[in-house]
């Protein structure tokens, strides 16, 4: 079954314009073109679609988009991490909507607001269940207690920290310096300082231990499209674990 590029808009709730300039970049071609020059989708191009839209909504970039489209992966494996993805988005919201209603019932009638409940949703804890999978229960867990103890200041100076130390990781990739070079390791220095500021995670733990924590970190920054959003996408990511690596594995 096929559709028409104004069925496809208007289902999509795209434009014409947008899925032509798609086609010219690279990133979603029409199925065919008819005769008459009308573009045509099937269905898989309609799944192309969809995965695009969701990436959008996570805030990629379009090359972001067809870097991760164009890796190697069933259309179900990448389905079924878009899903994981709402769905935790969906939890969170869920949290957000709940502590605004009771922020609303408490200004309505004359209670204290509870700032513990006033936030939920809106911080760290969107990553409980990947922290623990990965860490353990204690891991989050000394880790909450630690940003719950900050001063809003202390969380406002934490926060300005890895701002930065984004920012200046794309501006190291984006500049086409030695990922293992001596700039891009004084911030891999940085950064491994900024993992270890976390209590329980393994980054207080042993060396070994440390690089192993870091290994993964860099892997996941890469196949992770939330995390890759962080360094400017993919191959700013790729760059950020290849910095990482040589610094955890480089012989001292």
């Amino acid at each position: 079954m096929e559709w028409s590029i104004q069925q496809i808009s208007r289902a999509a709730g795209t434009t014409s314009r947008t899925l032509r300039h798609y086609d010219d970049i690279e990133l979603l071609a029409p199925t065919r073109i008819g005769s008459n020059g009308y573009r045509y989708y099937d269905s898989s191009a309609l799944v192309r679609l969809q995965r695009i839209l969701l990436l959008r909504e996570l805030g990629l970039g379009l090359e972001q988009i067809r870097d991760l489209l164009d890796r190697d992966t069933t259309e179900v494996d990448a389905l079924e991490k878009h899903l994981a993805w709402l769905r935790d988005e969906q939890s969170r919201l869920a949290r957000q909507i709940a502590s605004v209603k009771a922020t609303i019932h408490a200004l309505r009638g004359g209670e204290e607001l509870m700032a513990e409940n006033m936030f939920d949703g809106f911080d760290h804890t969107r990553y409980r269940e990947e922290v623990e999978q990965r860490w353990g229960a204690d891991a989050y867990a000394q880790s909450d207690r630690w940003w719950r103890g900050m001063s809003d200041a202390e969380r406002a100076d934490w926060k300005t920290l890895a701002a930065d130390l984004g920012r200046d990781w794309i501006a190291a990739a984006e500049g086409g310096i030695d990922p293992e070079g001596d700039e891009a390791q004084a911030l891999a220095a940085r950064h491994v300082a900024w993992l270890r500021s976390v209590p329980g995670t393994p980054g207080q733990g042993s060396a070994s231990e440390l690089a192993q924590y870091v290994r993964g970190l860099a892997d996941m920054y890469v196949d992770d499209p939330r995390f890759a959003a962080n360094y400017g996408g993919t191959a700013g990511a790729q760059f950020v674990r290849t910095a990482l690596l040589h610094h955890v594995d480089a012989p001292r």
